[in-house]
């Protein structure tokens, strides 16, 4: 199975390690205009053409990486621990303090979540750090479900009661014994999240509400070649493709993920 897993572990590190080190990726400068060069098709020179300033989309695509799934990791990473953290503590504690957060969450819940991003991320004014705070919004909700759902499955298990007997403190149950046996799922449903966020930034930056010209962004970059899909189809179908490729792989390891985690579970 670890063999399995190993392809698609290394197709989603290379990903990762082009976006960190985009910067020193870039063939040419990707802000670098030359409008004599505009729109030029696809030659030795510029590997996937040039845009309508004259910039290399090559490198554009390379450092939109950056932009894109490093904001992506960081905006997973944010809710999945902010929304897990939460869902053990109500599932742990119960109470008031877990109706609250769940009845919150359910308010949450009930908005679909792309039109209350956009909607959030127009209030508050647009750029990249807004659209992901929109995200972070609606984000958490669904992970405190989750992890909420699973510490009421091992909450009478009985390493826990034996945790409680020998005098562990609350927190080191929760750090020490809970998030350790529930982690599995969490990160499957975090990888298998990673390509729906991916897409909803650049689908908010897509629309405006997000990464600002002159920032390489892959929506941003889809959204600047609309109008030449005909004349120039390089220049939207660069950034398009990087985020097929980069959705395609992080759900595909998801799906590995889960089938890991699943065998190991019944072994």
């Amino acid at each position: 199975m670890k063999k399995n897993l190993a392809p698609y572990l290394t197709a989603a590190g290379l990903l990762i390690f082009v976006a960190v080190f985009a910067e020193f990726l870039t063939p040419l400068d990707p802000y670098a205009q030359n409008l004599n060069g505009a729109l030029t098709e696809p030659n030795a020179t510029n590997l996937l053409g040039t845009d309508r300033y004259g910039r290399d989309v090559l490198s554009r695509v390379i450092v939109g990486s950056q932009t894109t799934l490093c904001a992506s990791l960081l905006l997973l990473a944010t809710i999945s621990i902010v929304g897990s953290l939460i869902g053990a503590v109500c599932g742990l504690s119960g109470g008031r303090l877990d109706i609250f957060f769940m009845r919150l969450s359910d308010i949450f819940l009930a908005f679909p979540q792309m039109v209350f991003a956009i909607a959030a991320a127009g209030a508050l004014g647009g750029g990249l750090l807004n659209a992901a705070a929109a995200l972070a919004i609606i984000g958490w909700p669904k992970y405190a479900r989750i992890s909420r759902g699973l510490v009421l499955a091992i909450r009478a298990m009985p390493y826990l009661d034996a945790a409680k007997m020998a005098g562990s403190s609350s927190t080191k149950i929760l750090f020490a014994h809970v998030l350790p046996n529930i982690a599995g799922p969490l990160l499957v449903t975090a990888t298998l999240d990673l390509g729906t966020i991916i897409m909803e930034l650049a689908g908010l930056s897509f629309l405006g509400l997000g990464a600002q010209p002159p920032t390489a962004e892959w929506g941003a970059m889809m959204n600047n070649g609309r109008s030449m899909l005909q004349t120039a189809p390089w220049v939207i179908l660069a950034p398009g493709t990087a985020i097929f490729i980069t959705v395609a792989t992080f759900n595909l390891l998801g799906d590995k993920l889960r089938d890991f985690f699943a065998q190991r579970s019944s072994n």
